[in-house]
């Protein structure tokens, strides 16, 4: 995973060094906790290698902080579980430093009306 210049810049070594594989997939798939993911997306998105990623997977699924169906990789919905996990908290202050806070309402608003045809059941 890449990261700008200027958080390269400002950021301890310490706690670039802090942000472990499975922080990482953690911090993705929490900020996008609407979605679920198969692992080569993740690694795709996040620029760790698909092997790291599934292993990352596993761990977390381990420590109930993911959930797996199918192919599929998703953040748990059990906010105390994941406040109690400090590489969430890690994960998530970095990528509001990169990337700013996600504003949700601004998601909503431009959000399609209609649901994509791949989440809709055969007829």
């Amino acid at each position: 995973m890449s990261i700008d210049r200027e958080t390269f810049e400002n950021t301890r070594e310490e706690e670039l060094e802090g942000l472990s594989a499975p922080d990482q997939v953690l911090g993705f798939l929490a900020a996008h906790e609407d979605r679920a993911f198969e692992a080569q997306e993740i690694a795709s998105q996040t620029g760790l290698e698909k092997s790291v990623v599934s292993t990352a997977l596993s761990r977390l699924k381990d420590r109930d902080l993911v959930e797996h169906k199918a192919t599929y990789w998703a953040v748990t919905d059990d906010a105390d579980r994941l406040d109690g996990y400090s590489g969430y908290e890690r994960a998530t202050a970095l990528f509001n430093d990169q990337l700013g806070t996600e504003a949700k309402d601004s998601w909503r608003e431009h959000a399609p009306s209609e649901s994509h045809p791949s989440t809709e059941s055969e007829q």
